[in-house]
């Protein structure tokens, strides 16, 4: 039985704006969605950073490039890449999200998880509040993993070989033909008992 669908595929190519246009398309059918997506900050054209943002739309700093002094403000400093994860940041708005998954008038949510990726993954909370989430009954999860690169990341690789996981692996040629089949894996996972 599927309970939860993931999306995978390579930086850049869609999987956000699939889960986005999913999460209208959910809304728009009555359906209760909770949950953050990441998405790109740029300044003058250039990549600066990564958002979290609620499907609410409450946004806070996931990352930034390091600034010119590279100062860490006195606090342990967590990099990916070039970028600089503002941990605090991303729990403050990500958690507190996870304790909103119970069903809504007994029937169940989805809980949109965008995406369990590198920078996310220093939060040893939000790895646990994950492996709660898709472990309960209470709600149907749309997120997204990286694919396979280099070292494999233990949560990412879980979520991949679940058995009550569907995988979609998207690409530049299917991308825009794709969301009907996402949407049809939700709602059958949706019909499942709570």
């Amino acid at each position: 039985m599927i309970r939860h669908v993931f999306l995978t595929g390579p930086p850049g190519v869609g999987k956000t704006t699939l889960v986005q246009r999913a999460c209208d398309a959910l809304v728009s059918s009555g359906q209760a969605v909770e949950g953050f997506y990441t998405e790109e900050v740029r300044e003058g054209g250039r990549r600066v950073g990564f958002d979290v943002v609620t499907v609410s739309g409450e946004r806070g700093h996931l990352s930034r490039i390091r600034d010119a002094a590279g100062a860490s403000h006195g606090r342990r400093e967590y990099t990916v890449g070039q970028y600089v994860v503002d941990l605090p940041s991303f729990e403050g708005l990500a958690l507190p999200l996870f304790r909103k998954v119970g069903p809504a008038d007994g029937s169940r949510k989805v809980f949109v998880i965008d995406e369990i990726g590198k920078m996310e993954l220093f939060s040893q909370s939000f790895i646990r509040a994950v492996r709660q989430t898709l472990d309960g009954s209470s709600c149907t999860v749309l997120g997204t993993i990286p694919i396979p690169k280099g070292k494999p990341l233990a949560l990412v690789e879980e979520v991949r070989i679940r058995s009550d996981v569907k995988v979609f692996t998207v690409s530049k040629e299917n991308r825009n033909s794709i969301l009907a089949d996402i949407l049809s894996a939700l709602q059958e996972s949706l019909k499942l008992p709570s």
